[in-house]
């Protein structure tokens, strides 16, 4: 179970449920027995009455029914007596053609014994001495509509508080909803971030959030100056680079090495070779410029930059363009897919003649990247050699200057596929197909 949400409305409701079985059942168990005991004083009362109404007769003890109440004279009225004294005992007229038991010791039985017609009767039995004898007095009180009163009051009481439960939990999905909001905020930000919409998140949460947003915060900003240093650092390295290599260059040109041709050879293609992955290296420090990270790659906000960056770069006689479909964004990194699209561009421009196009194409299973010129392109037979492990013909010094190796390691990192082919130009045409993410 990973919902916060019915976490907290189980707890609330085994919680509910347990106060409140105990609470219901303590309060209807008090009431009753103050109920009981109220209905015992009337009881005792009956039975004083009973005790006053016997009186000395000529053959003994008599009951002077002038002193009894008419609803012990009514069958079944739910008022009953029995007297017990000597061998005998006498019953009120009400208990008809039943018989109330004697009860085994005095005082007020709740047992609700089954009495006349089914009445569960509540009874009290008292003991007394009168005119020399011994008397038991035993009055029952129908219990019955009292018995049923709770019964309605635990029914109602059981519906009274399913209804208080799920307005309860109601009011406390509300509840945990508008306290949950800061954390939706808080993820809406994180997606923002995704996106490269914004750097880092609002500090203004609640007090329980402000140390996690804090330390993301904290986090984003060390990630982005340790990227800005990492660029920075390439950069610097770069331009350092490149008057060592200038003078080394010169120097494998100079007449002191004329004597030994193969030398020089040597030397000027390793040369050449590193002065092509530098400024390889540069050139895409340049293109990603001040990108967020994890900015998502927006084609109709990016293209037209990267395209214009790249007629500076190679002179604006290239004929560069771009189909994509209007709102496209690309559910990959801004960096990333500006490091791969601009060596595939940067290619193609290098060996274009006058046409350089990208076409970008959205399917029901991913995208398909594509980048065509009208150059000489690669013949059919050496297309399987830039597939080759550790062959780049980038680094070679006769052949194409293709920087396929950064696009090959990004390609296969999301899982995609990269195919060489022929332009409708004659040129070269590479396709790299993506799949949905």
């Amino acid at each position: 179970m990973r919902s916060i949400q019915r976490r907290l409305s189980l707890g609330l409701i085994s919680v509910m449920v347990i106060v409140g079985l105990v609470l219901a059942q303590t309060s209807l168990w008090l009431f009753e027995v103050g109920l009981q005991r109220y209905l015992e004083a009337g009881l005792r009362n009956d039975s004083e009455s009973l005790l006053v109404a016997l009186v000395r007769g000529p053959q003994g003890l008599q009951l002077d029914e002038r002193h009894l109440s008419p609803a012990y004279q009514r069958p079944f009225s739910g008022h009953y007596f029995r007297i017990d004294f000597s061998d005998s005992h006498w019953r009120s007229r009400s208990l008809w053609d039943q018989d109330l038991p004697l009860l085994e010791l005095p005082g007020l039985h709740s047992n609700l014994q089954l009495g006349p017609g089914g009445q569960r009767l509540l009874v009290l039995r008292s003991d007394y001495r009168r005119l020399g004898q011994s008397i038991s007095i035993s009055v029952a009180q129908d219990y019955t509509p009292v018995s049923d009163s709770f019964l309605r009051m635990r029914q109602i009481g059981v519906g009274l508080g399913l209804a208080a439960l799920l307005l309860i939990l109601f009011l406390q999905r509300l509840t945990v909803r508008r306290a949950l909001k800061p954390l939706e905020r808080a993820r809406e930000q994180i997606a923002q971030l995704q996106q490269g919409q914004r750097s880092q998140l609002d500090d203004q949460v609640p007090v329980e959030l402000e140390p996690l947003v804090a330390q993301i915060n904290h986090l984003l900003a060390h990630t982005e100056d340790s990227l800005k240093r990492s660029r920075n650092a390439l950069g610097n390295l770069g331009h350092a680079l490149k008057t060592p290599l200038a003078v080394l260059l010169s120097l494998a040109s100079s007449e002191k090495l004329d004597d030994h041709p193969e030398l020089r050879k040597v030397l000027k293609e390793q040369l050449e070779q590193v002065q092509q992955r530098l400024n390889r290296e540069l050139n895409r420090a340049r293109l990603s410029g001040d990108a967020l990270p994890g900015a998502l790659f927006d084609c109709d906000a990016e293209l037209p930059g990267l395209l214009a960056t790249l007629n500076m770069i190679h002179g604006e006689h290239l004929a560069l363009s771009y189909v994509a479909p209007p709102g496209l964004q690309l559910p990959w990194d801004r960096e990333d897919l500006l490091e791969l699209l601009g060596n595939l561009l940067d290619n193609a421009c290098k060996w274009a003649d006058a046409e350089v196009r990208l076409s970008v194409i959205e399917r029901t299973d991913g995208f398909a990247l594509s980048v065509e010129d009208d150059g000489p392109g690669i013949p059919e037979e050496q297309r399987a050699q830039v597939f080759s492990r550790g062959t780049r013909l980038d680094e070679q010094t006769d052949g194409h200057g293709l920087g396929l190796g950064i696009v090959r390691d990004i390609v296969d990192t999301w899982g995609g596929l990269l195919v060489l082919g022929e332009s409708e130009w004659g040129g070269l045409k590479v396709v790299v197909e993506l799949p949905k993410r």
